[in-house]
């Protein structure tokens, strides 16, 4: 949740920043995000990022030891945090936001811990096959709303995990976006797709996903 009064100011190089403290599993987060036009939506922190965040809390997960991957992950707060709760973790974005990734990092990742936290570029369906496919968890905050890009996300999900890596997802379910589409039809082609949190104010659904056997998807084509 958040905790304190935003802050703001102007950088040379990276336009407005805003900064805003949040608080989950009793860790104080110090996050900042910019309105560099170059950046677009991967510039802010979503609800739906907040609302997995929330969830991990909620339900007390813990990433001990864990190998963790996050997608989309614009500010990195979702990684951040499962650094912080022991994860070994991935933070993955474009190319043009792990500058505000490894701030962000910086800012909020005690140095005992950085050894665990590892920032790269990955473009969904084109150079996934540089990173492992053996995650325990895979993470994505408000990364489904682009519908072109639903096939290539699934191509990602498909190599980066196996069938014990544990997929949590969340996202506003915009009407515009086809999102109900991809989590009803499309994503349950490949992966067991599960309802686990919902939040009816916000219109916010928290799913945990994991990945078919070749035999059940097999079934599915017969």
């Amino acid at each position: 949740m958040e905790t304190d009064p935003q802050k703001s100011y102007v950088d040379s190089e990276t336009d407005y920043i805003l900064e805003r403290n949040y608080e989950f599993c009793g860790h104080h987060l110090w996050m900042s995000q910019s309105s560099d036009s170059q950046l677009g939506t991967s510039g802010f922190i979503w609800e739906a990022g907040l609302a997995l965040c929330q969830y991990i809390e909620k339900q007390n997960l813990t990433f001990d030891g864990m190998k963790v991957i996050e997608l989309g992950a614009g500010t990195g707060i979702i990684g951040i945090l499962a650094v912080l709760l022991g994860g070994n973790v991935t933070i993955t974005d474009q190319p043009n936001v792990l500058k505000q990734i490894q701030h962000n990092v910086t800012a909020n990742v005690p140095m005992s811990c950085r050894d665990r936290v590892n920032i790269h570029a990955l473009s969904w369906g084109r150079d996934h096959a540089q990173f492992p496919s053996d995650y325990d968890f895979i993470l994505g905050g408000e990364i489904v709303y682009f519908s072109k890009t639903y096939p290539l996300l699934i191509k990602t999900l498909q190599h980066l995990s196996s069938e014990r890596t544990i997929i949590y997802l969340s996202s506003k379910m915009w009407q515009d976006f086809q999102i109900n589409k991809f989590y009803e039809v499309i994503l349950p082609e490949h992966f067991n797709c599960q309802l686990v949190n919902r939040n009816e104010e916000s219109d916010i659904n928290v799913y945990k996903v994991t990945k078919k056997s070749p035999s059940s998807e097999n079934q599915l084509l017969t």
